[in-house]
Order: C-alpha cells, then structure tokens, then sequence
C-alpha cells in the first residue's frame, strides 16, 4: 500500500478490517504492508514482489504503463468513486485565487502523490503559474499531513493535499478551520485503486473479485473502509479503468522536467 497518511499512522490500519473479512470468508490470506515510498510500491509490484497493491490514481498509472497491472476495486460510498485534491491557505493571508500565489511560498507532498502534488502542480499551471518559477518557496513536505503542517507553521503560504487529508487535520486540531481554507478544488479523481499483479493465477484474480465485490455482505458494514480511512459502503470491482486514464490526461501538463526543476528549487532552501 502506498504510505498514504490521511487515515490512521499506519494506513494498513484502515483496510486491516476488510483483508481480514475476506480472509475469514473466502480462505485467501494476506500480508499487509505499507511501502517505504509512494515509487517503492510501484518497484513491488513491478518486480513480482507484491501480488496486490492500493495506489493512487498516479502510481496506478505508473505500474500500468512499466509492468502492466489489472484494476481490481475501487471504493465507493453513496454511489460515489471520486475525491479531491486543493490548495489551502491561511483565510487573513489575502490570497483569493490561484494566480495570487505568485511570489508566495507553497508546501506539497510526495512528487509521486496524486493529489498533494500532480494535481495541485496542475492546478498551478492551468492557471498560468510556473512553479519553479513563478513560487518564491517551494517544500517537498512528503506527505498530506507534512505539507498542511507547513502551512498551519507559518512556513509557507499555501499548501497541497486531499481535502480528506485536510479533514483529518481539521479532526486531529492539527489545522484550525477558523484559520485555514480551501482556495483551490480538482476535478474529481477517482479514489485510489486497488489493482493486480499481472502474473496472478486468472482462478485467483476471480476469487479476489468476488471477493471484493460481496464482502460489504459478509462483515460489519462500519468495517468497510476505503481511502483515508473513511467507512464506504462497498467496493466496486466492474469500475471502468478509464476513468482513471481520463483523469490522469488531465496531468499532461505535469512533466518530468516540471517535476525535476520543482526538486531542485525545493533542494536550494
């Protein structure tokens, strides 16, 4: 599982609940792990290291393009598969829209992150900012909670992450919402999926679809939770992949080099 820090301080925490009801309901045993890095769950996978893995929208597309791998369920709550990233900034700090970060300092996530990075970093762009650029301050925080924390410190102006990782914040009292605010929303972004290493047993993959797609049936329903350790109501196994491939055409504009000079302006400071 990518080290995703929006639910508990282990993510595998979260999803512990519904593994363990397959487990106990269709005989298929698991060994939950959370990666070292967002990239090291996307090596897993590509090096026949893991057989199942919970990415993001991004490192979904990452492993699909390197190895190959098969979509295998994706969360969903009152009919809906979808969440957001923002931009959030301190409500006094002046800053009404997103060209008005241009001079201003902005905390981000993992470069690998859908939604503390691509999609924010997307955002920037389609709004005419260059990041490296046109932000005088740039922090790879590494993570949701990281990047928010920079902006609740004073560090930075604006910060990138899901809006379930800003409600966590808000839940912890890490972020004070009498404080802080949303400046910026995404499109929707599919939740990140759960998906299949390409070698597995086809008799397997079946199984685990099954499995997926009825286990809402078979175990408490506040023990079905999906991203950010939200409870949901199932998990859909017949969700259409391209979906995700439309929303990630959308990051066209987030290039390697956009990446590359985003590092290096952060590695100056």
């Amino acid at each position: 599982m990518v080290p995703a820090d929006t639910g508990t301080s282990d993510i595998t925490t979260d999803y512990a609940p519904v593994f363990n009801g397959i487990t106990e309901h269709y005989g298929i045993h698991f060994d939950l792990r959370a990666g070292a890095s967002y990239a090291a769950v996307v090596e897993g996978m590509c090096n026949d290291q893991a057989d199942i893995a919970w990415f993001g929208a991004v490192t979904f597309g990452q492993a699909y393009d390197r190895c190959g791998v098969d979509l295998l369920a994706v969360d969903v709550k009152k009919g809906n598969a979808s969440y957001y990233s923002g931009i959030f900034v301190a409500k006094e700090s002046g800053i009404e829209k997103i060209s008005d970060l241009k001079g201003k300092g902005m905390a981000f996530g993992s470069p690998n992150s859908t939604s503390s990075f691509n999609f924010p970093v997307a955002m920037l762009i389609a709004d005419g900012i260059d990041p490296a650029k046109d932000l005088e301050k740039i922090i790879i925080a590494g993570s949701h909670s990281a990047s928010l924390a920079a902006l609740a410190e004073g560090k930075v102006d604006a910060a990138a992450a899901s809006y379930n990782s800003f409600g966590k914040a808000v839940n912890k009292d890490a972020i004070d919402p009498a404080k802080f605010k949303p400046l910026a929303k995404s499109q929707p972004i599919p939740n990140p999926p759960l998906a299949m290493n390409k070698g597995l047993p086809a008799d397997l993959e079946a199984r685990l679809r099954k499995a997926f797609g009825e286990i809402h049936t078979k175990i408490d329903p506040a023990k079905i939770r999906g991203y950010g350790g939200k409870q949901v109501d199932s998990y859909d196994t017949n969700f259409d992949v391209q979906k995700i491939f439309d929303a990630l055409g959308k990051l066209s504009a987030v290039t390697k080099q956009v990446k590359t000079e985003m590092i290096d302006k952060a590695g100056q400071r």
